[in-house]
């Protein structure tokens, strides 16, 4: 053996030796000197019953273990109290722990720990001092039972009957400040009688907890408020909401926590229950952002309920048997500063018994949301607490359904894409809020939203604004292409509909005075018609005169149909009216009027200027009212009854009605009619006017023939308290043309045998005498070539209508062929022989009550008989002239 060999071998037996020797009397040292020597150099007291320490591999074991705090009081160490039935620790860092100060270990076992341990004062940021941590590799505790408190001396954590493993266990206070009190990579834990107190506000308990194939079950979790709510808000006057939470089983694996990273698998809560409690404080931006970050793999809630209260203790939201599927749940830096703080593959919703109170309430069967589709059963919104302003719904529906082609937020804008809504069965009441001044709405959040089919089906809804209710019954409605957009630079909202259909039967409005109803009503962009249209008032006409301020027209109206064609678009930005043709067909219109009121006081535009202040474009190309009936009646202070004008068999063509705001087309608004007048003779009538005229220029032009005169009594008699007896008007031409100061042009009556009577103010009795004196004045034939009158300076009142005006030309046309061309001096001729008529009356009247008071004096009786034989003679033939 070469001498060399021989000395190494030599040496490491030598070595052995030292070692073994070393090791046995560092064994020697441990169990006698170890104790003292924690003691004088660490912050522990330590004692043990037996204790085996391998210098080599500085594996360490010992049973029997007692450890306390020299200093229980000093916050800058962590604290330790309690008994260990058996430690053994493996390649236990011995230098670390006698020059570093620093215990360290990469395997720790503890059997049948009972341990009280107090973290350390987290570390000062101002002076950046950093405590000694204990670190442990791996650690596994054995029926333990563990009590860990803060520097304060509050409880922080425990657990009983703890049995666990954990793999690159920390334990440090950057964990403790990040809410973490460990963090790890493998776990496998069991135990019961779980206690975690994050803050001053709430403890987190736990029935028991087990693992097994890195699947964690926990059993009876619960979130649990340490104050009551008056408490809260007292104590924490600025935060808006206190929780309660619940869960008697939830399953999960893969459980990673790293500093600020959470992460698990496979969550299932099972009948979690979570009642949040609001205080009202509208909650302040956040001033620090959440630095953790959270990834659940798969995470499920079954029959869950929730439970959300107002501050005043009343429910604002429950919801019970609620299920939560999502797939890849990640909230981290990025997620946070989105619209929705969340990210997710994929999610499925469902719910029952969804009731929300509020100003308006909410009642939800059943519903059940994805990404790509949804539905809900039996929903039910009723009024709640009353607003002032604001509108309320009083409405069910049975089935809401809807499909998704996309949903998603780009740069914290709404990108939506529904592909179908249909909504069933609709019944109820929209209460109509108080109209605000319209702003241009912000866009907010939206960038896009398409809908591209919207269903209604089978409904009944009524629409009531300012008492005024607009009813649909058995309603049906189709609305394709809608379409929502920002408009640019942030101006507001563009909203543009592609096309609709609706169907209603027993549509109904009402307002304050009418009741509106059609038996039909369909209305699609392209055609309208309606059916069996009735306009009925609600009041009498007495009624109606007393409720009004100044004089207005009551309508009653029966149309049997009304039917257009053409394009219109009333809901974009652009809307129009452009309609090729519209057919009234069989209507029965009465009109009334009354002058008892006050006159209305407003300037009346005409027809052309009306139609110019339509603020958006409009156009009839052809306008067509057929087969229909016009009564107007009118009654004054003075008259017995109304006047009445009857127009039967009323036909009117209307060409070109616009608004003069489309370019290109014509502007000229040509209408004709040709009715039956008072149901006696043919009218017909021609009148024309430019809209876009701003002088409002028109001409009016018609004829009728062949009217006995006494088929204008059922209008002149109650007015005018005059009746036409006898004759005939053969034939009436006008010809006017005017502007919103007056009116001119000719006038020509051709009739026979004309004769009136003047009536008592009772209608009844004929007054003789006023007859004869009015039908002197009158021509009663023109002659079989009449020679047409001129109408001039006829004087428009701008508070009245343009039929006002119309009605002043007829007049004068009428005065001036039935009087003559110098109708002044004539009507005082008039006014004059009817004093003079009314004079003799009066002075007969009066001779009559002389001769009465005179019978009534005493006489002496001679000249009584003188008297009476000079006056008999006389007085017989006044009181009996019909035998004479």
């Amino acid at each position: 053996m070469k001498k060399w060999v021989k000395k190494l071998l030599i040496s490491f037996g030598v070595l052995l030796l030292i070692i073994l020797a070393a090791n046995f009397g560092l064994n020697i040292w441990l169990k006698t000197q170890l104790p003292d020597y924690i003691k004088k150099n660490t912050d522990y007291k330590v004692s043990y019953k037996t204790l085996d320490v391998d210098l080599g591999s500085g594996n360490i074991f010992a049973a029997g273990i007692t450890v306390n705090s020299k200093d229980p009081q000093n916050t800058n160490v962590i604290s330790l109290q309690g008994t260990i039935d058996t430690l053994k620790i493996s390649r236990f860092g011995i230098y670390d722990a006698i020059f570093n100060k620093r215990i360290s270990s990469s395997d720790l076992l503890l059997a049948k720990p009972n341990l009280n341990i107090s973290l350390a004062k987290p570390v000062d940021r101002k002076t950046g001092k950093k405590r000694n941590p204990v670190l442990f590799e791996n650690i596994r505790i054995n029926k333990g039972t563990i009590n860990i408190f803060k520097h304060t001396k509050q409880k922080f954590l425990s657990v009983q009957q703890l049995d666990l493993f954990v793999e690159n266990l920390q334990m440090t206070e950057e964990s403790v400040e990040d809410k973490l009190p460990v963090v790890f990579d493998r776990y496998s834990i069991k135990g019961k009688d779980f206690f975690f107190r994050p803050d001053n506000v709430y403890a987190i308990t736990i029935g028991n907890i087990t693992t097994s194939d890195g699947q964690m079950s926990i059993g009876n979790f619960r979130l649990i408020p340490l104050l009551s709510f008056n408490q809260f808000k007292r104590f924490y006057p600025q935060k808006p909401k206190l929780f309660e939470f619940s869960i008697p089983k939830m399953d999960f694996k893969d459980v990673v926590l790293a500093k600020n990273k959470i992460s698990l698998a496979n969550a299932d809560f099972q009948n979690p229950v979570l009642t949040v409690y609001n205080t009202g404080v509208k909650p302040k931006k956040a001033e620090k952002k959440l630095n953790f970050e959270v990834n659940l793999e798969d995470i499920k809630f079954s029959n869950a309920a929730v439970l959300i209260n107002k501050p005043d203790g009343n429910r604002l939201l429950s919801a019970k048997a609620l299920n939560v599927k999502v797939n890849q749940l990640k909230f981290d830096k990025v997620t946070a500063e989105e619209v929705i703080p969340v990210g997710y593959k994929d999610f499925h919703f469902s719910g029952r018994d969804i009731q929300y109170s509020n100003h308006q309430n909410f009642t939800v069967e059943s519903i059940a949301l994805n990404p790509k589709s949804g539905e809900i059963r039996n929903l039910i919104l009723s009024p709640g607490v009353p607003e002032a302003g604001k509108g309320s719904m009083d409405l069910k529906t049975g089935h809401i359904a809807f499909n998704i082609n996309k949903f998603e937020f780009v740069e914290k804008k709404l990108n939506l894409d529904i592909k179908d809504v249909l909504v069933e069965n609709v019944s109820g009441i929209i209460k109509a809020g108080v109209d605000k001044p319209k702003k241009n709405p912000k866009p907010g959040i939206i960038n896009s939203i398409i809908v591209r089919k919207m269903s209604l089906k089978n409904s009944d809804i009524v629409y009531d604004k300012g008492m005024q209710p607009l009813a649909f019954h058995d309603l049906n409605a189709t609305i394709n292409a809608i379409e929502v957009a920002a408009k640019p630079n942030n101006q507001g909202l563009s909203f543009k509909v592609k096309d609709y259909f609706l169907t209603t039967r027993n549509f109904a409005y009402r307002t304050k005075f009418y009741n509106l109803s059609a038996g039909l009503l369909k209305l699609n962009k392209n055609k309208i018609q309606v059916n069996s249209f009735i306009m009925k008032p609600l009041v009498s006409r007495a009624q109606f005169i007393k409720m009004i301020p100044v004089e207005r027209d009551l309508y009653d109206i029966k149309v049997s149909q009304i039917a257009a064609d053409g394009h219109w678009d009333l809901f974009s930005d652009n809307k129009l009216i452009n309609a090729s043709n519209v057919t009234v067909l069989g209507a029965d219109a009465n009109i009334f009027r009354s002058k008892i009121p006050n006159d209305d006081p407003k300037v009346k535009p005409l027809y052309s200027k009306l139609l110019r202040s339509i603020k958006i474009p409009m156009t009839v190309n052809n306008l067509d009212l057929k087969n229909s009936v016009l009564v107007y009646e009118e009654d004054t202070p003075e008259s017995a009854g109304p006047g009445k004008l009857t127009f039967a068999n009323f036909n009117m063509n209307v060409k070109n009605l616009n608004s003069a705001k489309t370019k290109g087309k014509p502007t000229k608004v040509d209408i004709k009619i040709n009715c039956s007048f008072m149901n006696l003779a043919p009218l017909s009538v021609n009148w024309n006017f430019d809209v876009a005229d701003h002088n409002d220029n028109f001409a009016i032009s018609g004829k009728t023939s062949n009217l006995p005169a006494s088929g204008i009594n059922p209008f002149i008699r109650p007015y005018l308290h005059v009746t036409a007896t006898a004759g005939t008007i053969q034939e009436m031409l006008f010809s006017f043309k005017g502007n919103p100061a007056g009116l001119h042009g000719t006038f020509n009556l051709k009739h026979k045998e004309l004769k009136i009577a003047v009536l008592n103010k009772n209608n009844q009795e004929k007054k003789g005498v006023l007859t004869a004196v009015a039908n002197l004045f009158i021509r009663s034939d023109s002659g079989n070539y009449p020679e047409a009158v001129a109408v001039e300076n006829v004087e428009r009142d701008p508070t009245k209508s343009f039929f006002n005006l119309f009605w002043k030309g007829i007049e004068q046309g009428l005065k001036k062929t039935l009087i003559g061309k110098n109708i002044d001096k004539t009507e005082k001729t008039v006014k004059s022989a009817v004093s003079s008529v009314k004079e003799v009356k009066k002075t007969v009247k009066e001779l009559k009550q002389e001769i009465k008071a005179r019978k009534a004096e005493p006489k002496p009786e001679e000249e009584k008989k003188e008297k009476k034989g000079f006056l008999k003679n006389i007085f017989r033939k006044k009181e009996t002239p019909k035998t004479e």
